[in-house]
């Protein structure tokens, strides 16, 4: 992996205001109601998208989308995953560690999928919490998941974008890097704008000023941005622009064969649709941003929660607080809070982090201190492209040993066995590679070997309940070229697994571009 020193997030930094410019008082009042309004729209556009999550893959969801209850909200893990982290910092206190973030998050039994899974699979592995995201444990590393789970960081930060990528730093690690934590500190960072902003776009540019202008992250941002100003009456022009350019290349394997597409960045980029597009109208904004398809409940999620922070909750239409009203008491799923406890909750946090930013707190307002963004470091994660599937039943795979096969109907999908020493090899053509394989509860372990030389990394496919996972062994710095991977099955197992079970569906073959090509692409951007 590639860190370029760009710039430096100091957490000193994240306190110091700048003395050229006068703080920005906010009434308690206001505060609250920006609060209330962000949550409550967060609640509502995720009901509005639910029915249609990621069933519009590549495409424009064109028909009527039928909202579900606002009661849906009280069940979706675009909430109360968050409130586990927020829970942390209620209980340890503004200086909890990603550590405290990742023990709470192992312990938690929600169903977890992509980049989540992994951390929690990582956590029970023992890999440091700060190093659950990074691409050598998590092929999920780019994909949306700190994305849909920062909302409370930059809630808890008004007005103070350096604060809130402190905090993006410190949750956002246990199951993301790169992309996928610069989603995080966009969304947060767009919060953080909300709360003295009343034009979206301004939001937009804000969130996009917490990351480097050079990510893939950044630059997908300046194409919207730009797009949208060439062309502000025609989101489906831009939409179009955005498929052609940047739909491609997810280094997620569930995406690989299919139009799926979980990338932070990409999803990111319709949740800023959403903004520049709603022209601040609640309805158009999180239709549009549902309408992109994809993860089209959590991007009307963002893009609403965001516009929510921006115009309060007192002016969402009537009918919709209304419905608010009726479960404000109600606690979400696997939490303890309901909506009016995290809202005092997420009030009582921006009290202390406005104090400790060198800001003043009273019971009629807060005075916030002036505090421009700094771009995090920028880091990228090369996983490069997928460059070639091969299927448990491809010739370039070699079985030794009692390898069982596993159908789907007349379709070979897997080999599986449990027989210490069995082998599988594997000839492929790239830089890197990701074993896909069946993980749970009777998972076994095995040794990889990479041309010859015994990988640091066992391959284990034991992994927690409500964990769906299916990365079983990845790598991504070899040299271009042929390689031969060995895999050998262990006779230990996980303390926990009630098995050694080892099931290989295929392998994802990687391909990082080389120097001509990084510079064709680069242009093409």
């Amino acid at each position: 992996m590639r860190t370029v020193f760009a710039f430096a997030v100091v957490a000193l930094a994240a306190s110091a205001p700048c003395l050229a410019e006068s703080p920005r008082a906010l009434s308690r009042d206001a505060l609250r109601d920006k609060i209330r309004g962000a949550w409550a729209a967060q609640m509502i556009g995720v009901s509005y998208g639910a029915a249609t999550e990621f069933t519009a893959l590549g495409q424009i969801i064109d028909g009527p989308i039928v909202p579900a209850p606002l009661a849906n909200a009280i069940d979706q893990d675009d909430l109360y995953v968050e409130m586990t982290f927020a829970e942390v910092l209620d209980r340890r206190g503004l200086d909890a560690t990603t550590a405290d973030f990742g023990d709470a998050f192992k312990n938690t039994k929600y169903r977890l999928w992509h980049a989540n899974a992994a951390a929690r699979r990582n956590l029970h592995r023992g890999v440091p919490a700060v190093m659950c995201g990074h691409p050598a444990y998590n092929v999920h590393a780019d994909d949306i998941d700190f994305q849909i789970e920062a909302d409370f960081i930059g809630m808890m930060c008004p007005g103070l974008p350096r604060a809130s990528n402190e905090y993006c730093q410190r949750v956002g690690r246990l199951m993301n890097y790169g992309d996928g934590l610069y989603g995080g500190m966009f969304i947060a960072g767009m919060y953080s704008a909300a709360f003295f902003e009343d034009d979206p776009r301004r939001a937009v540019d804000a969130g996009r000023a917490c990351i480097p202008a050079g990510s893939p992250y950044g630059q997908i941002l300046g194409d919207v941005l730009a797009w949208s100003a060439a062309e502000p009456d025609d989101w489906r022009s831009v939409w179009r622009r955005i498929e052609a350019k940047w739909n491609r290349g997810d280094a997620c394997p569930e995406g690989v064969e299919r139009s799926f597409n979980i990338d932070a960045k990409l999803n990111g980029a319709y949740v800023a649709l959403g903004l520049l597009y709603g022209g601040g109208d609640w309805q158009k904004t999180m239709d549009v941003a549902a309408r992109c398809g994809q993860d089209s409940d959590c991007n009307p999620a963002s893009a609403l929660g965001v516009l929510g922070a921006i115009r309060g909750f007192e002016q969402l239409p009537a009918p919709w607080r209304d419905e608010v009203a009726r479960i404000a008491d109600v606690p979400f799923s696997h939490t303890r809070y309901s909506f009016n406890g995290i809202v005092a909750s997420t009030e009582r946090r921006a009290c202390e982090v406005i104090g400790r930013a060198g800001g003043r707190v009273s019971d009629a307002q807060v005075e916030v201190p002036p505090q421009t963004a700094q771009p995090a470091t920028l880091e990228l994660a090369e996983f490069g492209a997928p460059a070639a599937v091969h299927h448990a039943g491809d010739e370039a795979w070699q079985w030794r040993g009692q390898w069982a096969d596993v159908h789907n109907g007349s379709e070979l999908v897997a080999r599986a066995s449990d027989r210490p020493g069995d082998e599988a090899t594997l000839t492929f053509d790239g830089t890197g590679v990701a074993l896909v394989g069946e993980l749970g509860a009777e998972g076994g372990r095995a040794d990889v070997y990479i041309d010859g030389v015994k990988a640091k990394l066992a391959a284990d496919a034991y992994v927690p309940p409500e964990t769906f996972d299916e990365d079983l062994w990845r790598i991504f710095d070899l040299p271009p070229g042929q390689h031969a991977l060995r895999l050998a099955i262990r006779d230990d197992h996980d303390s926990d697994s009630r098995g050694r079970r080892l099931v290989i569906k295929r392998a994802v073959a990687y391909r990082k571009a080389e120097s001509g090509e990084q510079k064709a692409e680069s242009e093409e951007r």
